[in-house]
């Protein structure tokens, strides 16, 4: 792991049914805000507080860098999870350097940091409390309702910062969803705490990703989630179709031809690149688009830090009502 600059502390095992054949890699690491190569992506900087993922998706595009650490992007990727423990206390020494200029910071990049293993560790609950101290704007992306216990935190951190979050929710079919993200929350449970968090004043939107062809891509299947999202007051509803890089195409395909043989065919010329037809993309996205056109929003509280404060009417005047 030297390449990834961590240093092992233990490796440990919890002997209860959600954690039963799960190990859990402790580690320091020398620093956690990431610079993100490139300019794809809409943010520069990330913190993964965790390294492998339990929700075990069965596309998940975070498998290949498993074999980073020497692990493979299979069973060791769903139940080898590497635990950042100095993540908080790091990240506070790196927000006070001098060099560190306030930037947006992205979370649930790579794996979740909502996975299973946070309510043991609690890592985020520190991670935010420093974010929070310095006033420094982030984005969490994730499938966890744990979010929802932070709620008190990210409230306080969006009266001083941009905050906002999403939840990815790629399908409300709850076989497609068995199938697919055996160790997720429920699209509906995801939907509430999107919901809970919208309620609250956290902009919240929905990643409708991926979007599996043949299997979750059906009209009514893609409406569902559109309609769900918009009722909870998603700020955003944002279609993605399948991804296959290397290293995931491997891991994704055997699952394939067993659950869905008879789609391997209609794959295999989708996927001779990973990210499929253009065509095919633009065509998903046109579609997603035209319903979310057709779908009342509801109206959405503001955040926080846009409230007008309300001055506490004087005895016997009337009091207005700012909604």
């Amino acid at each position: 792991m030297a390449n990834e600059a961590l240093f092992e502390l233990a490796r440990r095992t919890f002997d209860t049914p959600e954690f039963r054949g799960i190990e859990c890699i402790e580690v320091e690491a020398k620093s956690v805000i990431n610079k993100v190569p490139g300019n794809a992506m809409p943010f520069d900087w990330s913190i993964n507080p965790y390294r492998g993922c339990m929700h075990a998706c069965v596309y998940c595009f975070a498998r290949p860098t498993h074999t980073y650490l020497e692990m493979n992007a299979g069973r060791d990727f769903e139940t080898k999870v590497v635990v950042k423990v100095n993540a908080p206390e790091v990240l506070r020494r790196e927000l006070s350097a001098k060099r560190w200029k306030g930037e947006h910071i992205a979370m649930g990049t790579n794996t979740d940091p909502y996975q299973r293993i946070e309510g043991r560790y609690r890592l985020m609950r520190g991670i935010i409390r420093a974010l929070v101290d310095h006033r420094n704007p982030f984005s969490i992306l994730t499938k966890g309702t744990l979010i929802t216990r932070d709620l008190d935190l990210l409230v306080e951190a969006s009266q001083h910062a941009e905050v906002s979050a999403a939840f990815s929710i790629g399908t409300l079919d709850e076989d497609v969803w068995r199938s697919t993200e055996p160790g997720t929350p429920s699209p509906r449970a995801r939907i509430e705490a999107l919901r809970t968090l919208v309620d609250a004043g956290i902009p919240t939107g929905v990643l409708m990703a991926p979007i599996l062809p043949g299997i979750s891509d059906r009209p009514e299947q893609m409406r569902a989630v559109i309609e769900a999202a918009l009722d909870a007051g998603a700020s955003h509803v944002s279609p993605i179709m399948l991804h296959l890089r290397p290293g995931v195409r491997e891991e994704f395909w055997p699952w394939l031809e067993d659950a869905h043989p008879e789609l391997v065919a209609r794959y295999s010329e989708l996927y001779r690149k990973p990210y499929g037809p253009k065509a095919e993309r633009d065509a998903l996205s046109a579609q997603v688009h035209e319903m979310i056109d057709r779908v009342p929003r509801r109206s959405r509280p503001l955040a926080p830090r846009f409230r007008r404060r309300v001055e506490r009417p004087k005895e016997g005047a009337e009091q207005l009502s700012m909604w």
